[in-house]
């Protein structure tokens, strides 16, 4: 994705961020909207990412939700996209926004914002502060 959309790949701005009451409404916001607006759908044969997808999976949920937290404000280096585990320990894509407490999750499969140590998943591995780099 990010060869062809590096626009969607860029780092910027403080690596975590203080989540204020406004920020919060936010999140809760995008959150729930990108989820209402997109139908899922798993990719059939290579897994493709999209940032504006009408139909798709969680990666293309997290993608929009990444590209409309950055089109109002957030930097994009406090929004980290996260391979994670689910409790029925299937894989999953979510993305974090990283914070100096506790990191918040914006996830699909849930339609409120939840700390990520709430969250039942376990990380396998997240982009850092650039998106190209993961650990």
């Amino acid at each position: 994705m990010c060869v062809e959309l590096p626009e969607e790949c860029q780092a910027g701005g403080a690596s975590s961020i203080v989540v204020t009451d406004e920020i919060e409404t936010t999140l809760e916001q995008v959150n729930f909207k990108v989820n209402q607006s997109i139908t899922p759908r798993r990719d059939e044969g290579a897994d493709e990412w999209t940032v504006n997808a009408s139909a798709g999976d969680c990666e293309d949920y997290v993608l929009a939700k990444r590209h409309q937290l950055i089109g109002l404000g957030l930097p994009p280096s406090a929004l980290r996209i996260a391979y994670v585990k689910t409790r029925s320990q299937e894989g999953h894509a979510i993305l974090v926004v990283k914070t100096p407490g506790e990191d918040l999750v914006l996830d699909n499969l849930n339609s409120t914002v939840e700390a990520l140590d709430d969250s039942g998943y376990r990380i396998i591995s997240m982009s850092g502060p650039d998106p190209l780099v993961w650990s």
